[in-house]
């Protein structure tokens, strides 16, 4: 019955990769089990930027179920985003910026039968994206375009990777309308 007990201790420690002391009356008995350790890499500014273009290009083609799958995909690039190589400031830009972007992509995430809803996130989670490449790069040529129209003529930028435009905007009713104000290298 000890062995059993001994032995039933051992396969849990396995299956859960720890150091267990196990006491039996007066004895001690120490078992530490080895198990592999899987690595997760995480994400990096070109994964975060690769899924913001995505939820712009579904928004370009007003498909709003895409938009929300790269909604979730961008709330996960922050969430696993390798901040080992960034200096202290740049982490606390991370963490500013990315707290916010998240919100924004939670919201496209969970609104895919909203797209105006989703387009209201859009351009500020724009806002947000455009300090993020400017502070940590983004491993491509960026362009940074406007369109007047959007929000009763108040205008919002995007982001893009082409210098051609294509509105997330406004979508398929004005695909082209907008100019790019700048180039991010």
């Amino acid at each position: 019955m000890k062995n059993m007990i001994l032995g039933l201790a051992v396969l849990a420690m396995a299956a859960c990769n720890t150091t267990t002391t196990v006491k039996e009356n007066s004895d001690t008995t120490t078992v530490k089990t080895e198990t592999a350790t899987t690595t997760v890499q995480g994400s990096s500014s070109k994964d975060v930027v690769a899924h913001y273009l995505h939820v712009k290009n579904a928004l370009a083609k007003d498909d709003a179920a895409d938009a929300a799958n790269g909604g979730n995909a961008l709330m996960q690039a922050f969430t696993s985003y390798d901040q080992t190589a960034l200096t202290e400031e740049q982490k606390k830009t991370f963490v500013d910026i990315s707290a916010a972007a998240k919100e924004h992509a939670e919201h496209i995430a969970k609104n895919a039968g909203k797209i105006e809803h989703q387009r209201e996130h859009f351009a500020m989670l724009s806002k947000d994206m455009y300090d993020f490449v400017k502070a940590m790069g983004a491993g491509q040529t960026l362009y940074q375009d406007h369109c007047p129209m959007y929000n009763n003529n108040k205008g919002a930028n995007w982001l893009s990777e082409t210098k051609e435009i294509s509105n997330p905007y406004l979508g398929k009713k004005m695909p082209d309308c907008g100019t790019v104000k700048e180039t991010l290298q």
